[in-house]
């Protein structure tokens, strides 16, 4: 397996610049095994990714890739798939990126039900820049522009996604390394707009204010607040409040847009 995750990274461009027990290269390496799993060759795949320390990830693959300004990778892979829509398009950026400034073009995204495939790293920060609160930052957490505890509630990502019209909601965690690419493998397989949440987290901005320094003790974290969807269905109203399911939280059948797209080519023809 290790020659196969060699086969789609750009070998010359490590070592990396992620932080050591950072998530984001188990993400990285999850992603991998799941282009790999699917049989998909390198000519096949398009990587789209913002700023920030997730979005960095495109530089280590060997795909064809675009790293694009702060926000901006939705409207970017949009229209490569308009453009090419038999490319398989991906983007993988963090919760700042895609839900702060980024956040009009996500829901738009999924309103349309284009077919592109979001791995969200969710680090609830931003970490390239010095560990600024987020839309995901837990409330009451500390960030550097929170010094004081952050008031503003969070965003749950998936309920987002579903109610603005995704037709493929998941999440997981990097605790989850094994289960991880087979979700994504899933995500990038379904026909539609698909996200999919991954928890992560910096233990160096985020977690030096929160007593999470320690990289273990952030993935003991993951373990213990994102579970099984089966069994946080079964918990109560009150042990739900500080967990979150893991899964496949949604999946639907609906048109794709681009297939619509191609019905109004048709008509304009006659």
């Amino acid at each position: 397996m290790l020659e196969q995750i060699k086969k789609y990274l750009r070998i010359d461009k490590f070592p990396h610049i992620w932080c050591y027990g950072c998530g984001d290269g188990i993400i990285l390496q999850a992603f991998v095994r799941a282009i790999a799993s699917l049989g998909l060759s390198q000519d096949e795949v398009v990587v789209v990714s913002g700023i920030g320390c997730s979005s960095r990830a495109v530089g280590y693959l060997d795909f064809d890739t675009l790293h694009t300004a702060h926000g901006r990778a939705l409207p970017f892979a949009t229209g490569i798939k308009m453009a090419k829509p038999e490319l398989t398009v991906t983007i993988v950026a963090g919760d700042g990126d895609i839900f702060a400034i980024g956040g009009n073009h996500f829901i738009h995204a999924a309103r349309r039900n284009i077919d592109i495939t979001v791995v969200l790293f969710n680090n609830a920060t931003y970490g390239m820049t010095g560990g600024q609160y987020s839309p995901t930052t837990r409330q009451d957490d500390i960030a550097t522009t929170a010094p004081y505890g952050h008031i503003e509630r969070p965003f749950d990502i998936c309920g987002l996604a579903k109610a603005a019209g995704a037709t493929f909601v998941a999440r997981s965690s990097s605790y989850h390394a094994m289960a991880l690419p087979k979700l994504i493998s899933q995500g990038i397989s379904h026909h539609g707009f698909s996200l999919v949440e991954v928890i992560t987290g910096c233990h160096v901005c985020y977690g030096k204010l929160n007593d999470l320094s320690d990289p273990v003790k952030v993935l003991e974290w993951q373990r213990d607040h994102v579970v099984n969807i089966k069994q946080y269905e079964a918990l109560s109203s009150k042990d739900k409040e500080d967990k979150m399911p893991m899964g496949i939280l949604h999946q639907v059948t609906r048109p794709e847009y681009i297939d619509e797209y191609r019905k109004v080519l048709e008509r304009a023809k006659t």
